[in-house]
């Protein structure tokens, strides 16, 4: 028979090890999929380093940018040469630090040379110290640049960051300086996107809420990984029965390009969720599967989609191996049918700057074949 006593000085014992335990898994620091922890190839020294290309000038003013949809009625959907040229010039440095980062962290993590680290972090940190992309005067092409060069910044910098040859270890200064600027970053993200009326939430939402969970991961913070966590069920709950996604109908002609743009940022959020304990397959009935495979479909038969909206699609965006990155995060949360596994292993090694570089080498390190795009 129990000791009552026992009983009595048992209990609270038993209960603050259940609220310490608790509270240790709560606490649990955020981490990316497993492939983001590889170590560096290999490490070489020598005379044929490429160098540091020409820093771009720490962008500073203000994000009123014109579009390239500019003129275009309300599907957004007919490109403005005149405005996307005029687009590209005044964003060139934004790109430029976008697809320098992913490029020098890439060949970084193949050669580890280490003028490619202090590149990465010479570049990040000048942009950090100017407090670059922060300001309050933008317009909604200014807005979605911010977004997009974080998530391009936070997610290439994970790789250096979780990598178990710790290539950071002795660069801690530099990657406070880049974690707090990319915090600062991600806040007027959330802020920029944050509840916005259900017939505004498109794909730029969700590379929103994508750019807030690299950096939830990178900074740690939780607050951060539960707003993008967020988004992402509102994305899901926008994905009908058949898979199509109403806002992304609206875009006439470009409909299966934009529904195809809208599944790498939600399957990179799932990819991420899942390894944090969250796992979001099931949301609104299994929804990302149902876009993804309602996509796989459309690439096969557009007449689908001309059916649904009316409009003949545009299959020009559709050629690039690139635009099919989100297949790799897709294809780690569900199991895909043989042929779509053929399809992906004959576009691989899938390298998108804005989802961080080489996805393969993180998803399917067995099939990557080296380094050809970005």
């Amino acid at each position: 028979m129990r000791n009552p006593k026992f009983s009595t000085l048992l209990a609270p014992t038993l209960l603050s090890l259940a609220m310490f335990a608790g509270a240790t898994q709560a606490a649990a620091p955020l981490r990316p999929p497993q492939g983001y922890f590889a170590p560096v190839d290999k490490f070489k020294t020598g005379d044929k380093s490429e160098g540091c290309d020409a820093m771009p000038t720490p962008y500073t003013g203000s994000l009123q940018f014109r579009s390239k949809y500019e003129g275009s009625d309300k599907a957004r959907a007919t490109l403005n040469v005149q405005s996307e040229k005029a687009f590209r010039e005044s964003t060139a440095d934004i790109t430029k630090i976008e697809r320098g980062t992913s490029k020098r962290v890439m060949q970084f993590m193949r050669d580890g040379r280490p003028e490619q680290l202090e590149c990465t972090l010479s570049w990040l940190t000048t942009w950090a110290q100017a407090d670059a992309l922060m300001s309050r005067d933008f317009n909604h092409t200014g807005k979605s640049m911010r977004k997009w060069a974080l998530g391009s910044m936070a997610s290439a910098y994970i790789r250096l960051k979780f990598s178990d040859s710790h290539p950071l270890a002795t660069h801690q200064q530099e990657a406070q300086l880049i974690e707090a600027w990319f915090s600062k970053m991600a806040d007027q993200v959330v802020s920029d996107w944050d509840n916005l009326p259900l017939d505004q939430t498109n794909n730029h939402s969700y590379w929103a809420a994508w750019s807030v969970m690299a950096t939830s991961v990178a900074t740690n913070r939780r607050d951060l990984f539960d707003w993008a966590v967020k988004e992402y069920k509102v994305g899901a709950n926008q994905i009908d029965a058949d898979g199509y996604l109403p806002n992304e109908l609206k875009r006439q002609q470009r409909a299966l390009a934009y529904h195809n743009y809208a599944l790498p940022p939600l399957t990179m959020i799932a990819s991420f969720a899942q390894v944090n304990g969250v796992d979001l397959r099931q949301e609104n009935n299994g929804a990302l599967k149902r876009l993804g495979d309602r996509v796989l479909s459309g690439v096969k038969d557009p007449d689908e989609f001309e059916e649904k909206n009316g409009k003949e699609q545009d299959m020009t965006d559709l050629k690039e191996g690139m635009k099919f990155a989100w297949l790799e995060p897709f294809c780690s949360l569900y199991t895909c049918t043989p042929d779509v596994l053929e399809k992906k292993h004959k576009m691989q090694p899938f390298k998108n700057f804005r989802l961080g570089g080489d996805l393969t080498k993180v998803y399917d390190p067995a099939n990557e074949k080296g380094s050809k795009g970005s």
